[in-house]
């Protein structure tokens, strides 16, 4: 209570509180015939009664008819409950306070939602009037937690490990590769800045400067859209260092969470499982797998190669042809026909993947279209195969590797969903598994135009050291020294070890992602100067605050949040400038003429 004039919080008071005058400030929560309303503030809650005699009738009036979230003073004396009244479910439920004065501070209009956890409010009006939405505990309780782990990573970096904490400019240039920047306009004719999507280029530059251990609380921008679990600006914790390895980094992130995180999350284990990316691929048909849960994708290929199954042969014929599955633990007990239904329908839609199911029967019979080319023998066979019980379901599905390890890991991850919603717990909510995701392909295949290249990470990213020879003979057979961090099935961070030479990184620029390397002609030239060797890592702070409080959306995690199209609903951004303001800048805005109409009217 430094600096302020309240003599207590109203969460803090107890029993050893009796008898003490003090003087609370705060909203009122609720307020019941007159005889007594519930004070809160930041730390809690606390009863006040309202006086009943004539000599506090103004003090009774004031407060009877205060509406609800109206800001009070009030200055009273800490009382023990009459007996039978205490309140258990109260930290202060064995106290009140006995109002003697009081003032009205700030009356409260009539309010757009109430403010209680338990109150369903539409996400738009929550974001519409945040300040009022920030009033509730589970956002209080966000926020603060946020605030500390992010002191305690300081502490761990900077005061125990010998980081600085250097803040990078947010008005740079655009960067090739990676996701889209926004276009800030300069004074200058046709030039504009960009707003960095990380301070990738930044850190590097800061190792080249010989700072050797650097991190940031770095504010990042993406115009990617509409994506409804994404921010067009967002934070990281940001970290790079010189003379380190894989391993190096590693140790030093499992430290990082281990020193920071909140005690009341349990505690975490080191060092953190690591994987392959080409075995988290197969296995669960993803690079983020969450391995709270069984249900590991299942090679069938070879056992039924020797069927007479048409499609399963067609499959199989093709270089990449495999046939696997994924077995649903009591699967006919916890879906429905019409469940069963929606996961092929979610296949054949969203990878044009077709699903054959098979049900093991109570008498351990099996139930699919399969089975009339299957012998007993080889039904057997294939239940021992993928370790069926009885009344689970196996989701099967034959194809390219790719696409049939894309088409499962979804739909795992969908029953997953469907089966927890039915009633069998799957992932425990209090269990944190991290994974370390390695040994990703250094280049991959351009969605639109497959014979040509990107970065998997980004374009500063090395060569696996067995692999350097590959990149100048075959760049797609080259594996990265880039490494995920993955928590329940979330990518929570991502790094790698850097290129410190100038050849190499215009080599990978120019020849194998036919890049403009002019646009990074700074870095380029810095790495001549004597780059060390470095690498790095950015950390999502957003996702992994949301992870650790379980908020359904990372929106629930961040102080005034835009909606998933980007929009600011509160104060209406981004919004209409006059020509006036953008003539500096030498730009015209070309309506198109709908717009034009709706902005005469």
């Amino acid at each position: 209570n430094s600096f302020v004039i309240r003599t207590n919080t109203c969460g803090e008071l107890r029993s050893a509180h009796v008898g003490q005058e003090v003087t609370l400030y705060g909203w009122i929560q609720y307020q019941r015939q007159g005889l007594f309303l519930v004070l809160r503030d930041f730390q809690g809650l606390i009863q006040v009664v309202i006086p009943q005699d004539e000599a506090h009738s103004h003090v009774k009036n004031l407060l009877s008819n205060a509406p609800v979230e109206s800001v009070v003073r009030v200055t009273g004396i800490v009382s023990p409950r009459p007996p039978g009244q205490e309140n258990p479910k109260m930290p202060t439920g064995d106290i009140e306070v006995k109002a003697e004065t009081a003032e009205i501070l700030n009356s409260c209009k009539k309010l757009p939602f109430e403010i209680k956890d338990f109150i369903k409010k539409s996400e738009a009006l929550r974001m519409q009037y945040r300040y009022l939405d920030l009033r509730s505990f589970q956002l209080q309780y966000n926020l603060r937690l946020r605030s500390r782990v992010m002191m305690k990573m300081r502490e761990y970096l900077c005061n125990l490990h010998g980081f600085v904490d250097v803040e990078t400019p947010t008005l740079f240039k655009r960067t090739p590769g990676g996701a889209k920047e926004f276009l800030v306009p300069s004074r200058e004719v046709g030039k504009f800045y960009s707003l960095p999507q990380s301070p990738q280029q930044f850190k590097q530059l800061l190792m080249v400067g010989g700072l050797d251990r650097y991190f940031q609380v770095a504010r990042c921008y993406r115009d990617e859209g509409s994506r409804p679990d994404r921010q067009p600006e967002f934070t990281q914790i940001d970290i790079e260092m010189s003379f380190v390895d894989k391993a190096g980094i590693q140790r030093l992130v499992e430290g990082l969470l281990q020193y920071s995180w909140p005690e009341e999350r349990g505690s975490i284990s080191t060092p953190f499982p690591s994987m392959m990316y080409e075995e988290a691929l197969a296995d669960y048909g993803t690079d983020k797998p969450d391995t709270r849960f069984g249900m590991k994708i299942v090679d069938i290929g070879d056992f039924l190669r020797r069927s007479d199954i048409q499609f399963v042969q067609n499959a199989l014929s093709y270089p990449h042809g495999t046939v696997k599955a994924i077995c649903i633990p009591q699967g006919a007990r916890y879906l429905k026909n019409k469940n069963l239904e929606s996961l092929k329908e979610s296949a054949k839609s969203r990878f044009n993947q077709e699903i054959v199911e098979i049900i093991c029967r109570p008498d351990g019979s099996l139930k699919s279209l399969l089975t009339r080319f299957l012998g007993e023998k080889q039904q057997s066979e294939l239940v021992q195969a993928l370790n069926m019980q009885v009344d689970d379901v196996v989701l099967l599905a034959a194809g390219e590797q790719k696409q049939v390890c894309s088409a499962l890991g979804s739909l795992r991850l969908e029953t997953a969903d469907l089966l927890e919603a039915a009633g069998l717990v799957l992932r425990d909510p209090a269990a944190f598994h991290f994974l370390w995701v390695v040994d990703f392909p250094l280049f991959l295949p351009k969605e639109e135009n497959p014979t040509e290249l990107e970065s998997a990470h980004h374009p500063f990213t090395a060569p696996h050291p067995s692999d350097t020879s590959l990149l100048y003979s075959d760049p797609t057979k080259v594996r990265s020294q880039h490494y995920d961090l993955v928590l329940n099935g979330n990518e929570v961070g991502g790094g790698s070890i850097r290129i410190h030479s100038a050849e190499q990184q215009r080599f990978v620029l120019e020849k194998v992602l036919k890049e403009d390397s002019e646009v990074l002609s700074h870095l380029l030239e810095a790495l001549e100067f004597g780059a060390p060797p470095h690498g790095g890592i950015a950390l999502g702070l957003d996702r992994l605050i949301s992870l650790i409080v379980d908020a359904p959306s990372i929106r629930d995690v961040i102080a005034f949040p835009k909606s998933f199209r980007g929009r600011d609903l509160m104060g209406n951004a981004p919004d209409y400038v006059t020509p006036e303001e953008l003539e500096p800048y030498h730009i015209q805005v070309s309506w198109p003429l709908e717009e034009k109409e709706a902005k005469k009217n």
